[in-house]
């Protein structure tokens, strides 16, 4: 492993994540919903990982804390390589947020349980006392109150239910959380401010992101870099500000066309790319580049050879032949 591979956080090569699914009595077919993803995530930073439904984002989350394991690919934390490691120890480490609130907490369970729970696997109280104190210093943190303690999930709003899982996943004092999705199943209002909650948790703990999303607007408002899936693949990634004012790949290009703008003028002279065609079915993938099927740039050579990501310019990664 090179020195560089220390000084980050999080690094992700070529990881791969295969389903087999039954496609008759005795036949099976590998389903690719990951299929050579590579990232790096430093102390403290937030990569978005954005793409529409179906795209692999959730199943990367999911796979980098080895809740799926991974048919391929190395996964490092903090400069070792925790791909086949037994993750109890790391997971006081690596956190997730998942997206549905209403069934990601256990209904039976009170809110200082749930909060509680992993302070009770980890071990990290010396009494009943102190296990209460933190308890209620991890609620104020993402603005419960003392009284909310004692009560059941189902007595409280979405966007309560979620600062409960995110107080849950902060109870271990994590460096790095994926954030899947955490805002998506919210009100509009509610997720400006859960956002905003996530922002000054990073600022206060230092803590290191992977947000998960399919909302450009959101992920650029939070991300210090963006990394844009299609199909299993990442087809660009860069800074959030360069990624808005100067997207390169054609996919890319669509997301951004499609993200309403508040100014009417504005939005009446932008031209709204729409691309042709429906996704293809992982099942049976085109050949070559996953997208020239819906791609007004595609060319014989796009469907000969994938393209890998090749560096635009400070650090503007871009995989397209045409591009």
């Amino acid at each position: 492993m090179s020195n560089e591979n220390t000084k980050c956080l999080v690094e992700v090569q070529d990881l791969q994540q295969h389903f087999p699914i039954k496609t008759g009595f005795f036949s099976k077919t590998l389903l690719k919903a990951v299929d050579g993803v590579s990232f790096r995530i430093n102390p403290g930073e937030t990569l978005g990982l954005v793409g529409e439904s179906g795209c692999g984002k959730t199943t990367v989350g999911r796979t980098l804390l080895r809740l799926y394991k991974p048919t391929g690919g190395k996964i490092y934390f903090d400069g070792t390589e925790v791909t086949d490691r037994n993750m109890h120890s790391y997971r006081k480490e690596m956190q997730m947020v998942f997206q549905d609130p209403y069934s990601s907490l256990d209904p039976r369970m009170t809110v200082e349980d749930i909060i509680g729970e992993p302070l009770d696997v980890h071990k990290l109280y010396k009494s009943k006392g102190e296990r209460r104190d933190k308890i209620l210093e991890l609620m104020g943190l993402v603005g419960l109150n003392a009284e909310h303690a004692t009560r059941y999930v189902h007595e409280f709003s979405g966007g309560q239910r979620q600062r409960i899982g995110i107080a849950r996943a902060l109870a271990v004092n994590p460096r790095f959380i994926v954030c899947d999705e955490p805002v998506s199943a919210l009100d509009v209002s509610i997720q400006a401010q859960v956002i905003n909650m996530f922002e000054e948790l990073q600022e206060k703990l230092g803590v290191a992101y992977l947000f998960i999303a399919h909302d450009l607007l959101v992920v650029h408002h939070i991300s210090d870099r963006i990394a844009v899936m299609y199909l299993g693949r990442i087809v660009e990634t860069a800074d959030a500000d360069e990624l808005n004012d100067n997207p390169m790949h054609p996919y890319t290009l669509s997301l951004l066309s499609a993200v309403p703008i508040p100014d009417p003028e504005t939005a009446r002279a932008q031209k709204r790319i729409i691309l042709e065609g429906d996704v293809p079915s992982p099942l049976n993938m085109p050949s070559g580049c996953a997208f020239r099927t819906r791609c007004r740039y595609a060319t014989e050579q796009c469907a000969r050879e994938c393209p890998q990501l090749t560096d635009r310019g400070n650090g503007h990664m871009v995989a397209c032949w045409n591009k």
